[in-house]
């Protein structure tokens, strides 16, 4: 089988990571590269772990000329422009195999339509990427408990949460750029991958339909002076003029449309979580049965003392996000496969190879941005949203929630 070329556009953190995970994907290169800043620095760190030559691209075109698939790890905001481009590049002879966007698809429902648009007039397949749909505890859980759904029935209640001390770069915490904040950033996780555990065994991925969602947003540690000062030092975002959401929590209600039965899906998101490091928390009740996936719980665990802390090396070594470099810590040692990062490269690669969209193509990434967005306009009038609606279904379409507009003081704590 020959290796199959991914180029990444953008050279951040999330680009490490993929890159990172790449390891274990067989037949697979990081063939190129093409960002604003930090291009040279991921071709270094792609070589230096072998996971291809990775050459450095002027400018997107050039770098879809020389791949099989485009992966777009580029800031929030930027996504519409690349999209383009990368459809421009098809249009002028790019034999492109497929194009990978990670999440959100948009900041907004109308951004998300737009970059369906885009890709729909390359004809290339899709993939939206959403790791944790694909987190090997995940699938074992579903994989174990398939004849106990058979059996007795699906799972009615799904509760996801995804925690952190808050994000690496500046343009993160900025809601007008990033179009808002937890909510956005990791909320779209929570819901997503507890949309995909209710739905029933064997049933595609948007086969429970989405009939509600109620939410509430607040600033509740980065709002606080102190750490609001923290912020602006180190970030050179002001949470006085331009706050967003540092917690979100909510409940998106889905419907069996063969059976009428309701469930639901719980979502809590924090960049307050001041442990060890970025947690993620699942679960999952049936009648009679249940799964529960904590990522901090690791097989391994290591002592560092206050006299040796000195020689710590870098915390995150140990565990994305961490904040502490002594005491007693959880390490996992594999986080890019923990996490579901190996496997939904696997997954849009082996698809691309067939002509096929991903399991999770742009059309879903659209989907988890209505209810993301649905979840902002929920808290902001403080009442349940019916998405079956035809009135909300509209609103939505040209929503953008006061937080992602810069007017989050009206609506948080």
């Amino acid at each position: 089988m020959s290796t199959f070329k991914l180029g990444f556009i953008g050279a951040g953190f999330i680009s490490k990571f993929q890159a990172t995970a790449m390891q274990y994907v067989r037949d697979v290169e990081l063939a190129g590269v093409y960002a604003l800043k930090g291009s040279e620095e991921l071709s270094a760190f792609a070589k230096s772990i072998g996971v291809g030559e990775c050459a450095v691209y002027p400018g997107v075109k050039d770098l879809c000329d020389h791949v099989d698939a485009v992966c777009i790890f580029a800031p929030n905001f930027a996504r519409i422009e690349i999209m383009q481009a990368v459809a421009d590049a098809v249009k002028a002879g790019a034999a492109l195999k497929g194009v990978i966007v990670e999440k959100p698809l948009g900041r907004t429902v109308a951004e998300a339509e737009e970059l369906v648009r885009l890709a729909k007039s390359t004809k290339l397949p899709t993939a939206y990427f959403e790791n944790q749909i694909h987190m090997k505890a995940i699938r074992a859980a579903l994989t174990q408990l398939a004849p106990q759904q058979r059996s007795m029935g699906p799972l009615a209640l799904a509760r996801s949460a995804e925690e952190h001390a808050g994000p690496h770069e500046p343009w993160f915490w900025d809601p007008t750029r990033q179009g808002g904040g937890v909510l956005s950033d990791m909320g779209c996780h929570s819901i997503a991958v507890s949309w995909y555990v209710l739905n029933p065994v064997g049933k595609p991925v948007t086969f429970l339909e989405p009939v509600a969602v109620q939410a509430e947003t607040a600033l509740l540690k980065w709002g606080v002076p102190a750490n609001r000062a923290k912020l602006l030092q180190k970030m050179g975002v002001d949470y006085a003029k331009v706050p967003a959401e540092d917690f979100c929590t909510g409940i998106v209600t889905f419907k069996n449309p063969e059976s009428g039965q309701l469930v639901k899906a719980q979502f809590t998101n924090s960049w307050m979580y001041d442990k060890q490091g970025l947690r993620l928390c699942m679960d999952g009740l049936g009648p009679g049965y249940a799964f529960e996936i904590n990522t901090l719980r690791s097989s391994l665990e290591v002592f560092i003392g206050d006299e040796a802390a000195e020689a710590a090396a870098d915390a995150e070594t140990a565990l994305e996000k961490s904040t502490a470099s002594r005491g007693l810590l959880a390490v996992q040692y594999n986080e890019a496969d923990l996490y579901g990062y190996v496997d939904e490269i696997k997954d849009a690669v082996a698809a691309f190879r067939q002509g096929k969209d991903a399991l999770l193509n742009f059309e879903y990434g659209l989907e988890i941005t209505k209810l993301c967005q649905g979840g902002y306009l929920a808290a902001e009038q403080r009442r349940t949203i019916d998405l079956t609606d035809a009135k909300t279904q509209a609103e939505l379409k040209t929503y953008t929630s006061l937080i992602a507009q810069g007017r989050g003081a009206e609506v948080l704590c």
